[in-house]
């Protein structure tokens, strides 16, 4: 059986009420899941209060046994937190499917410290929130090809989704994705900045760049043909273009991404090591 869309019946919990959860439940609340279904466990009063007013959904300021309801439990706590927040947790929800979307948490410290196996890692970026994510996936030994169907429907409002048969992975993808929206905020400050200097405003220079990435972005998302290939299209020798490329070659900005991809990926180990791996 493949499923398509979250089943009626389905109740969930989320552990954290942040950014990334608050992407994931309103996209819920949007494709028309009711909020009675779903019930969040955050601290923090003033996040409740939002969470509350925006999407009507039920709050909680810690957990209780109303969690034993929850067929889906998605995790959005701090990885530095995740393990002292299970314990109140855990044993009201062994027989749930568990989502992870904190970075650094490899599946064998979740199935220990939830004491289970049927849980999906979720490596998501924060486009996201406006339903343009990236997310990688993960599925434990004990998801089913069903549990995986439903983290597709209950993803599938945050954008895209690429499932990974190596958690080591992650990592990988974490160093394209998970960081790659910085990668290109920083790409996008530098050219403000280069566009003031170059006589435009700020506000100029933002609306041209983040336009230009997202129409780069469409380019190469609809075509067959490699980036390197459209690339050399738009610099022709001894062109204006041309001259940006060789100038950025020579001041290695491919060697340094590609640097930064690798010490990305090498903390993430780094983490995944850390918290239990």
């Amino acid at each position: 059986m493949t499923i398509t869309s979250i089943p009626e019946h389905l109740q969930i919990a989320f552990i954290g009420g942040g950014n990334m959860a608050s992407a994931i439940l309103g996209g819920l609340v949007r494709q028309g899941m009711a909020p009675a279904r779903i019930r969040v466990v955050e601290p923090f009063a003033e996040t409740r209060a939002r969470l509350q007013q925006e999407f009507g959904v039920q709050v909680l300021e810690a957990a209780d046994a109303s969690l034993a309801q929850a067929d889906v439990v998605v995790w959005a706590v701090k990885p530095q937190q995740f393990e002292e927040a299970t314990r109140p947790v855990a044993p009201h929800t062994g027989k749930a499917l568990h989502l992870s979307v904190a970075a650094g948490i490899p599946a064998s410290a979740l199935a220990r410290w939830l004491g289970t196996e049927r849980l999906v890692r979720a490596m998501p970026n924060t486009p996201a929130l406006v339903g343009q994510g990236m997310t990688g996936l993960f599925a434990g030994a004990g998801a089913s090809a069903d549990d995986r169907s439903v983290i597709d429907a209950l993803l599938a409002p945050t954008g895209q989704r690429m499932w990974l048969e190596q958690e080591a992975l992650i990592d990988s993808l974490m160093a394209i994705s998970g960081s790659g929206p910085a990668y290109v905020f920083y790409f996008i400050e530098a050219l403000v900045r280069g566009g003031v200097e170059l006589g435009l405003t700020a506000e100029q220079s933002k609306i041209l760049a983040s336009q230009t990435f997202a129409g780069a972005a469409a380019l190469v998302q609809g075509s067959s043909e490699a980036p390197e290939v459209l690339r050399q299209r738009v610099t022709s020798k001894g062109g204006t273009t041309h001259e940006a490329i060789v100038t950025m070659q020579q001041h290695g900005v491919e060697q340094a991404i590609v640097a930064a991809m690798h010490a990305c990926a090498a903390r993430g180990r780094e983490l995944a090591d850390q918290f239990g791996g």
